[in-house]
C-alpha cells in the first residue's frame, strides 16, 4: 500500500423524525433503477440529525420501498448490490459500513424467522401454492419495512440516552476537554447544563493548513456549540488550539469525544486529531471517554492505522521537483495543488485517525458503559 498518497482504505429532543418511507402502491421491477446514493444524500440533508449508520439504513428501506423484490434471494441480493455501491462512493465508508452490515444482518434474521415449511405441492396446486407464497413475502417485506423504520425512529433517540449516562460523568467543578463535532457529546454537556452542573469545557478548535491564523475560529460548529453552552448558568467554555492541549490538561478532569465508527477490537475512528488527544490524555492520566451509538458498532478488526478502508490523504512527501515547490508547502497544498483549494479542504475534513482500545477508559452507549473489549461481545450479540 502506497504511503505517499493513500494511508488506508449520535438532544433526543432535538432529532427529526427520518423522513417517511415513499407510499409502495406500484409495483417495480427489481432491476430498475434507483439513485441510492442520491437517496442517502437526501436524507442527510433532509435529516441533519441522523448519523451515517441510520442514513444508510433509511436508504435501503427506501430502495425496498421502491424495487418491491419477490423473494429471498432477490432482496438479498439487491441490498448487498446497493450497499456495496453506497459503501464505494464515499472516502470513509466506516460508517455506512455498520449501517448496511447492521440491516442487512436484520434483514436475514427476519426472512429466517419468517420462511414457512416447503409443503409437498402437487402439480394441479403448484400455481395456487406459488400464488399464497408471493401474497405471504409480501407481508413479510412489509413487515420487514414497518420493523425498519422503527428501527430507525428508535435509535435515532440513542443520543438522549447516552447523553444521560455521559452526563454522569461531570461532576460539579469538573473541566471537560473536547473536540470534533459530536453531537452526542453537546447532547451530553447540554444534559449536564440543564441538571444545574456547574462545569467547564475546553474546545479544541478544527485545524485546516488553509485556515488563516488571524485569530478567529474557523469552525462555526464549534463556535455554535461554545456560544450555547456559554448562556447556560455555571459553564464556563475556552476555545483553544490543536497546538494547545499538551499545556491545557493539567487543568481538565475527562476527555469526551464522539466517534464515526467502533471498531471490533473496541478501538475507535474519529476525525482526524482524536487519537493525538487520546495519547496525551493517556500521559498526563486523564480519563478518556468516547460517546457513541451502538449502531456504529462496526465488524472491522485493523491491524494498525493505515488498515483502515479509508481512503485519504495526509502524508505527502514533496521535493525540489514537484511542482509548486516552497510555494505549495507554505499554502499547505498538495501535491501540484491538484483539485484546488476547495477539493483540499473537503480532503482535511474527510480524515480520520484510528484510536486504539488500549488508550480508550470507557464507551458510553445507549446500551450502557462498556469497556472497549465488550464490544465484541455486543457484536455477537447481534451477529451470532
Amino acid at each position: 500500500m502506497a504511503t505517499s498518497t493513500h494511508e488506508g482504505a449520535h438532544a433526543a429532543s432535538s432529532l427529526s423524525t427520518p423522513p417517511p418511507l415513499p407510499s409502495s402502491t406500484s409495483t417495480t421491477n427489481v432491476s430498475s433503477n434507483f439513485d441510492i446514493i442520491s437517496t442517502y444524500h437526501t436524507i442527510l440533508r433532509s435529516s441533519p440529525h441522523l448519523t451515517p449508520p441510520l442514513a444508510a439504513i433509511s436508504s435501503l428501506l427506501h430502495l425496498l420501498s421502491h424495487n418491491r423484490p419477490s423473494t429471498t434471494s432477490e432482496t438479498l441480493s439487491l441490498l448487498s448490490h446497493h450497499s456495496s455501491l453506497l459503501i464505494a462512493s464515499v472516502r470513509n465508508p466506516i460508517g455506512l459500513r455498520a449501517g448496511t452490515e447492521l440491516f442487512q444482518r436484520y434483514t436475514v434474521s427476519t426472512l429466517q424467522q419468517a420462511a414457512p415449511p416447503t409443503p409437498n405441492k402437487s402439480d394441479s396446486a403448484t400455481q395456487d401454492e406459488d400464488e399464497k407464497e408471493e401474497d405471504g413475502f409480501r407481508a413479510v417485506r412489509e413487515r420487514l419495512l414497518s420493523s425498519g423504520r422503527l428501527f430507525v425512529e428508535r435509535a435515532a433517540q440513542a443520543r438522549g440516552l447516552i447523553a444521560e449516562t455521559a452526563r454522569r460523568f461531570v461532576k460539579p467543578g469538573a473541566t471537560v476537554l473536547t473536540a470534533g463535532r459530536s453531537r452526542a457529546v453537546a447532547a451530553a454537556l447540554d444534559a449536564a447544563a440543564e441538571a444545574g452542573t456547574g462545569f467547564r469545557v475546553v474546545y479544541v478548535r478544527s485545524s485546516s493548513p488553509s485556515a488563516p491564523h488571524d485569530g478567529r475560529d474557523h469552525d462555526e460548529e464549534t463556535m455554535t456549540m461554545a456560544r450555547r453552552l456559554r448562556g447556560k448558568p455555571g459553564v464556563e467554555v475556552a476555545i483553544v488550539r490543536p497546538e494547545s492541549v499538551a499545556y491545557c490538561l493539567g487543568h481538565v478532569t475527562a476527555v469526551m469525544v464522539g466517534a464515526e465508527g467502533v471498531l471490533e477490537n473496541g478501538g475507535v475512528v474519529s476525525a482526524m486529531g482524536i487519537l493525538q488527544l487520546a495519547v496525551l490524555a493517556r500521559s498526563a492520566r486523564k480519563p478518556f471517554y468516547v460517546l457513541a451509538e451502538s449502531h456504529k458498532f462496526v465488524r472491522l478488526y485493523p491491524l494498525g492505522q493505515y488498515d483502515l478502508p479509508v481512503r485519504q490523504t495526509v502524508l505527502e512527501f514533496q521535493g525540489a521537483a514537484d511542482r509548486g515547490g516552497e510555494a505549495g508547502l507554505a499554502e499547505g497544498k498538495g501535491k501540484g495543488g491538484g483539485g484546488g483549494q476547495e477539493e483540499e479542504e473537503e480532503e482535511e475534513e474527510a480524515a480520520v485517525d484510528y484510536t486504539p482500545p488500549d488508550l480508550v477508559t470507557a464507551l458510553v452507549t445507549e446500551v450502557g458503559v462498556l469497556t472497549p473489549s465488550a464490544v465484541s461481545e455486543e457484536l455477537i450479540k447481534i451477529w451470532y
